[in-house]
């Protein structure tokens, strides 16, 4: 006998089923398209380009009019599936297995964007004259570089006119089950590249070379030392990793010509980008070697810190939450980075979805149990956000 799927399930299985790797669309936004537009949504394709980077489709849908205006905002492009040999259910196939569905993006996020479609379809279907505006802003490149995506879905969407009041993103928020954690802010992002020259030569007559690599260990001791500050109610403590020590040396008799590290920090609303540029730069300048070059620069896709304080968007949503799952959600500022510092821009912001635990490994997979959980949730939501007064 096969079971009739929830709309959740079918909507997840029928995205997971489009192979949309950064920055392919594969059918998946065509798929999302089809849902929404026979539920009445005007649906709007943009594609964003930029030199250098990949062109990139998106998807803006929207229905009803005025004020509020919510916007639900997530992404259909995934990350690689890897050795597809090494899945145990093929990545891109939405299989169900024992009341777990299983697939590439399942977790992170097609399961989010399935739950809030599935859920807003039941909203329009029950609610059909609501007053004010639903939409939907989807990018294919949150998994990218983030250029072609929601920054300038944001700006298409200002230059028209449009002014969203409250946003939801559909991210894997929860680390052990449905309901754990909100995310109502983010950590800032920095990463910086350091390079110490040196001067090449024969191990054995190292007096006639310079060698880098000692000049750099200095430097990264230093960092790797200084405690930026003890985090707060908020925020946990500002954490700085080195990720990368390079020469470019392959041979064992030879003093390399330069060194270079890289690091990213993931820090707190205590520092800006500027100050926590400044207080680096002067970390190093306290801890290089005499008589050494060094540079350092700071990558350009860096981030602050936010936290949203929208007391209405905020108590609707943990109050969804209470009623579906029982649980009272934390107030979470952890974890990564993710869209929602491009819209914390133009609205208040905050993420909620799926149980995270598989994202962006082999074998990603969320119960379905927890999927019909999350659009239920939104609904409940949506419920009580578009209440009369």
């Amino acid at each position: 006998m096969t079971t009739e799927l929830s709309a959740a399930v079918k909507i997840c299985q029928d995205l997971i089923r489009c192979p949309s790797v950064t920055p392919a669309e594969a059918g998946s936004l065509t798929t999302l398209a089809g849902y929404l537009e026979k539920a009445g949504f005007t649906v709007e394709r943009p594609v964003f380009c930029e030199q250098g980077t990949a062109d990139v489709e998106n998807l803006f849908a929207t229905i009803g009019s005025g004020k509020p205006h919510f916007v639900f905002a997530g992404h259909t492009d995934v990350v690689p599936a890897g050795d597809e040999a090494a899945w145990t259910h093929p990545p891109f196939s939405g299989e169900i297995v024992d009341g777990m569905i299983h697939g590439r993006g399942t977790a992170d996020m097609k399961g989010g964007v399935a739950a809030f479609t599935a859920a807003a379809l039941d909203y329009l279907a029950q609610n059909p004259q609501f007053a004010g505006t639903i939409s939907f802003l989807i990018t294919g490149d949150e998994e990218g570089p983030a250029i072609n995506g929601t920054v300038k879905l944001l700006e298409w969407a200002k230059e028209r006119g449009i002014e969203f009041d409250a946003c939801i993103v559909g991210e894997p928020t929860n680390p052990e089950q449905l309901g754990d954690a909100i995310k109502v802010g983010r950590r800032g992002s920095l990463s910086g590249h350091i390079v110490v020259e040196g001067v090449q030569g024969h191990v054995a007559y190292q007096h006639l070379a310079q060698n880098p690599i000692p000049a750099m260990l200095n430097l990264l001791s230093a960092l790797n030392a200084k405690q930026f500050d003890q985090g707060n109610e908020r925020f946990q403590p500002s954490n700085l990793e080195i990720t990368s020590v390079d020469t470019g040396n392959s041979a064992t008799n030879i003093i390399p010509a330069k060194c270079e590290a890289r690091f990213n920090i993931r820090f707190n609303d205590k520092w800006s980008v500027e100050s926590l540029q400044s207080e680096i730069k002067e970390v190093l300048r306290a801890a290089a070697t005499d008589g050494v070059n060094w540079s350092i620069n700071f990558k350009p896709d860096h981030s602050d810190s936010f936290l949203t304080h929208d007391a209405e968007l905020i108590s609707a949503l943990s109050a969804a939450i209470q009623a579906v799952s029982g649980k009272t959600a934390e107030l979470s500022t952890g974890g990564g980075t993710s869209d929602a510092r491009f819209i914390k821009n133009y609205c208040p912001v905050v993420e909620f979805g799926l149980v995270g635990k598989t994202m962006h490994k082999v074998d990603e997979q969320v119960a379905t149990a927890d999927l019909d959980n999350l659009a239920k949730i939104y609904l409940k939501f949506l419920e009580s956000y578009f209440a009369a007064p």
